[in-house]
């Protein structure tokens, strides 16, 4: 299993790379990201060691709560050898005034990578622009890269395909979920649907920048407000919560906006047979989606936050 690793034929050279969104990652650097992760996640299964970044460590700027993101670049760090090093705005000086350049600056000398979740994308690319060492986006208002690299690794997983799929997402159309996804479909050439009421449908430079690669990988975007529209014949279903982060002020009129949007046994019926329904997590059961649906036969949910941890160790190791 080692020696599979040691002769993986890279397509593209990650190393030294920042990964910022999907909107910056080519066809074939998602592909290569992909490929790696189901080679490691091999090793992991059949019991092989593999740490090729023994001596490296990795610093994890995190101004948002996390659960998987946080975890997952943790062990993934340490089961491949490394450290990774946590620390919240109370660990750094930025909330004395610090700035984030000088912060990035700092970090590049003790750091071999950083991860930062962050609530404004622009402080990520900051961070990115003035560090000397690979910046990966752990989230950010416009952006979740790492959870759509898992995304479409379990979708390979169950479907043995990525091309020509549809995949339908319902929701809120204009969160950094929905961004992401428009990006990767586009790049991988999925068909997307996306169901949402309007005043929250994606932005239209998003959209215009994701025609540009659909229509070179022939991928269909289509936006709809109804939702079963969107789920027609979908071989993929995807749900966010309706609230989210730095939202909670908004939380009672959302509520009521998306109340017909929720994921639940009526919908599936829209797609086909064997379609798989995703969500990124945390769930709140009862709004976007059931309790029957994340806990029926065709929930792929928990392997799909297992493989946050798979995709992790790929983009570490291919950039650091």
């Amino acid at each position: 299993m080692k020696a599979d690793v040691l002769e993986f034929q890279k397509d593209t050279d990650l190393k030294g790379k920042d990964l910022l969104g999907m909107c910056d990652l080519s066809k074939s650097e998602i592909a290569e990201i992909i490929k790696f992760a189901r080679l490691i996640k091999r090793i992991r299964t059949y019991g092989g060691d593999f740490t090729p970044l023994k001596g490296k460590t990795l610093g994890m700027i995190f101004q948002k709560p996390s659960t998987r993101t946080r975890v997952s670049f943790e062990v993934a760090m340490w089961q491949l050898g490394g450290y990774a090093l946590f620390l919240n705005k109370n660990d750094l000086q930025l909330g004395r005034g610090e700035t984030l350049e000088d912060t990035a600056r700092v970090l590049s000398r003790y750091l071999d990578g950083i991860v930062i979740r962050a609530y404004s994308h622009e402080d990520v690319k900051i961070l990115a622009k003035y560090a000397d060492v690979p910046v990966i986006n752990g989230l950010s208002d416009f952006e979740h890269p790492c959870q759509v690299l898992a995304d479409f690794l379990t979708i390979l997983e169950k479907k043995n395909a990525l091309a020509g799929l549809k995949l339908a997402f319902i929701g809120d159309g204009a969160n950094n979920m929905a961004n992401s996804l428009i990006f990767g479909c586009a790049k991988m050439g999925i068909n997307l649907a996306i169901g949402a009421p309007k005043g929250y449908q994606p932005e239209p430079e998003v959209l215009e920048k994701a025609f540009f690669h659909a229509k070179s990988n022939n991928s269909l975007i289509v936006v709809t407000e109804d939702p079963k529209e969107a789920a027609m014949d979908a071989d993929v279903i995807y749900t966010d919560v309706w609230t989210s982060m730095g939202q909670e002020a908004e939380e009672s009129e959302r509520k009521k906006t998306f109340s017909g949007y929720q994921v639940n046994e009526e919908l599936l019926r829209a797609a086909k047979p064997d379609v798989i329904v995703m969500h990124c997590l945390p769930a709140h059961r009862g709004e976007e989606i059931t309790e029957e649906v994340i806990e029926g036969p065709n929930s792929v949910v928990f392997d799909q936050a297992e493989n946050r941890l798979h995709i992790q160790k790929a983009i570490l190791t291919l950039l650091l």
